[in-house]
């Protein structure tokens, strides 16, 4: 078996309209489903092997960058109505997925635009400042506590 390529990324989140402001507000990306969904007639939704305890419903969004050819896995953000969401958010040197990176076309544009919308670095600007005085990535807080990366394209090496 070989994998053709990374489909979607699931995040489950604590409020999915504040992750909605964030993923689909101030980045930009498209919604294009938006629905809620009875958990008895979902696959596995009994098993305590992917579920921390039962759940009635929840609620689903696709989100979509909006790129001329870009095949790239779309982002589905989960929540459960009236349930809390347990777990805390892992950091980098934890195991896990440990944040979900996008790129831009200027890291340095991208941070003040983030932080005069009221979003939190995950550190400060020098943290990401690298010897030559340049910004070519930048982690931020997403309404969760997940840290989400901003970042020019892959290293040239």
């Amino acid at each position: 078996m070989k994998a053709k390529g990374v489909s979607h990324i699931a995040v489950c989140v604590a409020d999915l309209e504040k992750s909605l402001e964030f993923y689909r507000d101030l980045l930009g990306m498209t919604v294009r489903m938006h629905t809620t969904q009875e958990m008895a007639r979902r696959p596995g939704a009994e098993s305590a092997e992917m579920y921390e305890r039962p759940r009635t419903a929840r609620t689903v969004a696709n989100l979509w960058i909006d790129e001329p050819g870009s095949t790239q896995p779309f982002l589905v953000l989960t929540s459960h109505p009236g349930d809390l969401v347990g777990g805390v958010p892992i950091k980098l040197d934890q195991k896990g997925i440990s944040h979900i990176s996008f790129e831009v076309e200027n890291v340095q544009a991208c941070a003040q635009e983030l932080i005069a919308k009221g979003v939190s670095l995950a550190g400060n600007m020098e943290d990401f400042t690298d010897a030559s005085g340049n910004i070519r990535t930048i982690f931020v807080y997403d309404p969760d506590g997940i840290l989400v990366q901003f970042d020019e394209g892959p290293p040239a090496n």
